[in-house]
């Protein structure tokens, strides 16, 4: 995570990735402006570039290849990436309404979502058919499709609706893939058919007569039957019936067309046309509200109207990222006047492609490879990313909107106080822990419903009190997300003894800021970590703030256990299994991503298992007789199953191949990107018997890898043990396995208790 030298003073908020949004993100990485903090809300980690889409399937790309990263290239741009899809704008209060967070204040904002389908005008469309927009959910859709193809016997025949140059693109693409794909099963490729529609009367009616030529004879030789002047009417399963009464028997129908906006923007008050896209003005400012930007697909620029193409969003890019900034400046934007006539270089499938511009057109296989050169070169641009300079040290007010904004801006990072004095102001405070909704319980005297000067708290007759705390910085640019996982963190060690977790106390550093940025940042943050706190039944009571450089947090936990049911750390007994019921790599994952190493999605993958709750698992364990468990953090899986061995008086084998691990963790690893506590935790080697023998093997170095909220580390007797791991992976934990076995301790006493296999 990147700390800015600079006090924030304007956010720019982006919803989506798409082509125009990675620009800005891109532009605003090279240059940017001091005091400006630029949030991207998206969905997808993963966002595909449009121009490469028909030859992935065709199969000439690989995924990556036509993927724009979005985690990496926000974290290169020193962005936030919020994992979230927007529900909504509340334009008075300036924030946007998020599925399953808080609402995420701006000051700017810009939309970049594409578009829809609208497959609910049509019978039976929204059930029975597969839209291809948005395109960031399409792999997901195509994969399924290919798959079921692939296992189709008999005759196939899929409808495509749309038959402009994505539809006429993709069905090309489509049958040159599924055809070798039969035939290289030694299945007859002839029982694939293609049939495309549309009520138009052309195919591409938006380029010329020429372009139109070469298609409909590449259409004709691959054998795909037009259906042209006549719209489609119903969608059922398996047919297609068009309002002239033509009715077609089809295995699949792929819908290309009717795409709009999402129905949530009628909600905004923005200014919309009949297709629910945004008007904007040529500046690309919203027609009623000049602090709300749109490009891209969902952007009707109504002064230059344009078909909806990806060449439009890539170019508005540039003149977007420079109107955010004017905007966040306090200068007028400029206009932006898109091209009058454009290139488009459509494919046919099979590496053959047609230049299509105005009145020209050329089309053979060199435009196919002229077309896969700028593409690639475009991908290049967002993902040969070099981490850059952190910028200047000295405080720039030049986002400042009023005297009074510069003022704070300046005292933000002037000397600050100590002590009491670095305490974040209780005005502050109050307004963003004012709409936190901490559980109620019966044990709690005093807490937050009633703050005092601290806590109290009853302890039931018969119960002991388990006291446990955690404190760390971010490692993501997601205060939200950071507070889900430091308090299930801070939880975990409660869990681990079979204890029920009762209050948690905050301790927090918050970035020094402008007030109204600072409570956002403690108001998304401590939202995380309540939502996850009272879904354990765990009440926040209080907690102290304070300014810092980083952002962190952590918590002081009680917890409540009958004193006979404790799990320990010393209680492995030799014949045990060892269990792991979280896959481990968040260290060097983290470390990678720090360095633009890491892919999203295995950033994503390892927030997944971060967020994951260990007390399902904890109650699971205890319920099948375990004595010894601990939570897998920062130590390793090595040092905490040391940690066990010697109080236990027992030795333990490790089996590496059966430990499970996130993705991407042995590929980082492998690349030497390793975490900072690492060295710390490779001097636990001497534990392990001829380790000389194994430093070598690929998964060596994961075993002393320290992990943020990770799993649990138990024992159980050897015959309980599969249906312990069976009952875990039914509660949630799809990687749980057993991972060694407790040895009794040999003559050599605890100096080396850990024997590895593969």
């Amino acid at each position: 995570m990147r700390t800015p030298d600079q006090p924030v003073l304007r956010d720019i908020v982006l919803i989506g990735g798409g082509h125009s949004h990675v620009g800005v993100l891109k532009r605003f990485a090279m240059k940017p402006v001091p005091g400006v903090r630029l949030t991207l809300i998206c969905r997808d980690t993963h966002t595909p570039y449009s121009g490469m889409l028909p030859g992935y399937v065709a199969g000439h790309y690989s995924y990556d290849d036509v993927h724009i990263d979005l985690s990496r290239l926000a974290e290169f741009a020193g962005a936030r990436f919020y994992r979230a899809e927007a529900r909504g704008i509340d334009r008075d209060s300036k924030r946007v309404i998020c599925k399953g967070r808080p609402d995420v204040p701006y000051d700017i904002l810009s939309i970049n979502i594409g578009s829809s389908p609208r497959t609910n005008e049509v019978e039976g469309a929204s059930q029975y058919a597969v839209p291809v927009k948005p395109i960031t959910g399409f792999n997901n859709r195509w994969l399924a499709l290919l798959s079921r193809i692939e296992n189709h016997e008999g005759p196939l025949t899929v409808g495509v609706v749309g038959a402009g140059a994505g539809g006429v693109e993709l069905t090309l693409a489509m049958q040159y893939r599924l055809k070798n794909e039969l035939e290289q099963r030694g299945r007859d490729s002839g029982q694939l058919h293609f049939h495309l529609f549309d009520a138009a009367e052309e195919i591409l009616p938006t380029h010329n007569a020429k372009v139109r030529e070469v298609f409909r004879k590449t259409l004709s030789e691959r054998g795909v039957k037009l259906h042209l002047g006549s719209p489609v009417e119903k969608v059922g399963e398996g047919l297609l019936r068009t309002a002239a009464g033509e009715t077609l028997q089809t295995d699949e129908v792929l819908w290309v067309t009717r795409a709009g906006g999402p129905a949530w923007l009628e909600e905004t008050g923005l200014a919309l046309d009949e297709g629910l896209f945004l008007r904007v003005r040529d500046t690309l400012q919203a027609e009623n509200d000049d602090s709300v930007f749109a490009a891209g697909d969902i952007a009707n620029v109504v002064n230059h109207p344009r078909e909806k193409a990806g060449v439009f969003a890539v170019r508005q890019g540039p003149p977007l990222a420079e109107n955010l900034k004017r905007m966040a400046l306090g200068k007028a934007p400029n206009d932006f006047h898109p091209q009058k006539k454009w290139l488009a270089l459509i494919s046919t499938g099979d590496k053959y492609a047609v230049a299509s511009r105005g009145d020209m057109q050329l089309d053979g296989a060199m435009v196919w490879r002229w077309k896969d050169w700028i593409d690639r070169r475009f991908m290049e641009k967002f993902t040969d990313l070099l981490p850059m300079d952190e910028g200047a040290a000295l405080p720039d007010t030049s986002a400042a909107q009023n005297p009074e904004e510069a003022s704070q801006a300046i005292s933000a990072v002037a000397m600050r106080c100590g002590g009491c004095g670095a305490k974040v102001g209780s005005t502050v405070l109050s307004r963003a822990l004012g709409e936190l909704r901490p559980i109620d319980r019966d044990d709690i005297i005093i807490g937050l419903h009633a703050p005092d000067d601290a806590a109290v708290l009853r302890v039931p007759p018969g119960k002991a009190v388990v006291h446990t705390v955690d404190f760390f910085r971010a490692f993501i640019d997601d205060p939200y997300t950071f507070g889900r996982v430091a308090a299930n963190h801070s939880l975990g060690d409660v869990f681990a003894m079979g204890a029920e977790a009762q209050s948690a106390t905050a301790v927090a550093t918050v970035p020094y800021g402008i007030e109204s940025k600072v409570e956002d940042v403690v108001y998304q943050m401590m939202s995380g970590a309540v939502d996850v706190l009272n879904e354990a039944g765990c009440a926040l009571v209080g907690g102290h703030t304070g300014e810092g450089r980083e952002l962190a947090l952590g918590f002081a936990v009680n917890g409540l256990i009958d004193p006979d049911k404790v799990m320990s750390k010393g209680g492995l007994r030799a014949g045990d299994v060892l269990i792991l019921t979280k896959p481990i790599g968040t260290g060097t994952l983290f470390a990678a991503h720090a360095r633009l190493a890491a892919k999203g999605r295995w950033i994503d993958s390892a927030l997944a298992s971060m967020v994951q709750s260990n007390k399902k698992a904890a109650d699971c364990l205890r319920s099948f007789g375990s004595k010894a468990c601990t939570d897998v953090t920062g130590f390793g899986l090595l040092g905490h199953l040391v940690e066990m061995t010697r109080p236990s008086g027992v030795d333990a084998e490790l089996d590496l191949s059966a430990i499970p691990i996130l993705p991407g963790a042995e590929e980082t690893a492998a690349a030497g990107i390793l975490s900072s506590l690492q060295p710390a935790n490779i001097r636990l080697r001497r534990g392990i018997r001829d380790q000389d023998k194994w430093v070598k093997h690929p998964r060596y170095p994961l075993i002393f890898d320290p992990q943020t909220a990770g799993g649990l580390l138990a024992s159980v007797s050897a015959d309980k043990a599969e249906d312990c791991v069976r009952e875990l992976k039914a509660l949630g934990y799809p990687h749980t396995a057993i991972i060694g076995r407790v040895l009794p301790q040999d003559d050599s006493g605890p100096i080396e208790p850990i024997t590895l296999r593969e």
